[in-house]
C-alpha cells in the first residue's frame, strides 16, 4: 500500500533519469554543436596610435602657419645698403645733399631696399594709413618706418629722426621733441601749417647721430636737438623755386608756384 505523503521525484515520476540539457540520459540534444567563442579583433599598436598621431601632425602643421604668418608680419619692409656718413657743409648752407633715390610707389608689405639710411627720398607706400605718415610724435615702440614717412618727404614735409640706442629716448629728449611739434613753422612758399605734411618725429635706428633732420634730397645730422637750426633748414629747402620760378622741391608741392614777381 501506497504512502500518500511520499512525494515523487521528477525522475521517479518519468521513470527517466534527465540530463541538465532537459535531454534523457545519454541522448545528445538534438542541433547542439560543440564550437569555440570567437575572441574580438584586437588592434595592432600603429592602429591604436593612428588617431593621435593624425591630431598632432595637424596640431603641428596648424602651428607651423601661425609661426610663419607672425613672422612674416614681424619682418623688416625696408632694409639698409648704407649708414650715410656726415659730411662738412657747403660755405653758408646747412646740412648736407643726398642722391636723389626716386619716388616711386610700393605695395604695403612689400620691401624696399634703401641705398642710403637714412633715406631723404626713395619708394614709399601711397595708401592711407601707412604713407604719408600723420605728422605727430612717434613713441620708440610705435612702429614708423621709411616706408610711410618718405611720403611725407615728397609732399614738403620734414622728418625729425630720433635714435633710442644713441641716447635720444630719454624722457627729457622726448619732451623736446614734443616741444618742437608744437612751435613747427610754416612752409615758406605755400604756407603749410604745422601738422598737415610735417613735421614727423620718429624713431630711427640706422644713421650716423642722435638725431637726424629731412627734406627731399637733403640731411641735417645732429647729436644735440637744436630747434632754431631745424627749423631754419626746413625753412630754406624744403620748398624752393629757381630763378624762373619754378618748383626745385619738393617733387610734389602742395600748392602752385606762385607767379614771380617784376624783381
Amino acid at each position: 500500500m501506497s504512502d500518500p505523503n511520499r512525494r515523487t521525484s521528477p525522475t521517479q515520476k518519468s521513470g527517466r533519469a534527465s540530463t541538465p540539457g532537459g535531454a534523457p540520459t545519454g541522448t545528445p540534444r538534438s542541433g547542439r554543436r560543440e564550437t569555440d567563442r570567437p575572441h574580438p579583433y584586437e588592434r595592432t599598436r600603429m592602429e591604436r596610435l593612428r588617431t593621435p598621431l593624425l591630431a598632432l601632425l595637424v596640431v603641428l602643421l596648424a602651428g607651423g602657419g601661425l609661426v610663419f604668418v607672425f613672422a612674416s608680419a614681424a619682418a623688416p619692409t625696408y632694409a639698409c645698403t648704407s649708414i650715410d656718413a656726415v659730411a662738412s657743409p657747403a660755405a653758408g648752407e646747412l646740412g648736407q645733399v643726398q642722391p636723389d633715390m626716386g619716388q616711386g610707389h610700393v605695395q604695403a608689405g612689400d620691401k624696399i631696399t634703401y641705398p642710403v639710411c637714412p633715406p631723404a627720398s626713395g619708394k614709399h607706400l601711397n595708401k592711407l594709413g601707412y604713407g604719408p605718415l600723420t605728422p605727430k610724435v612717434y613713441g620708440p615702440d610705435d612702429g614708423s618706418i621709411p616706408n610711410g614717412w618718405v611720403h611725407n618727404l615728397e609732399h614738403g614735409g620734414l622728418v625729425l629722426l630720433y635714435s633710442c640706442t644713441k641716447g635720444a629716448c630719454d624722457d627729457k629728449a622726448i619732451a623736446e621733441l614734443r616741444a618742437f611739434s608744437s612751435g613747427f613753422p610754416a612752409s615758406a612758399v605755400c604756407g603749410i601749417p604745422a601738422g598737415a605734411v610735417g613735421p614727423v618725429i620718429a624713431r630711427f635706428e640706422d644713421m650716423p647721430t642722435r638725431f637726424a633732420a629731412l627734406i627731399w634730397d637733403r640731411a641735417l645730422y645732429l647729436d644735440t636737438l637744436d630747434p632754431a637750426k631745424i627749423s631754419e633748414f626746413y625753412t630754406r629747402y624744403a620748398e624752393r623755386l629757381d630763378r624762373a620760378g619754378k618748383w626745385i622741391a619738393p617733387p610734389e608741392p602742395q600748392c602752385a608756384a606762385p607767379a614771380p614777381s617784376p624783381s
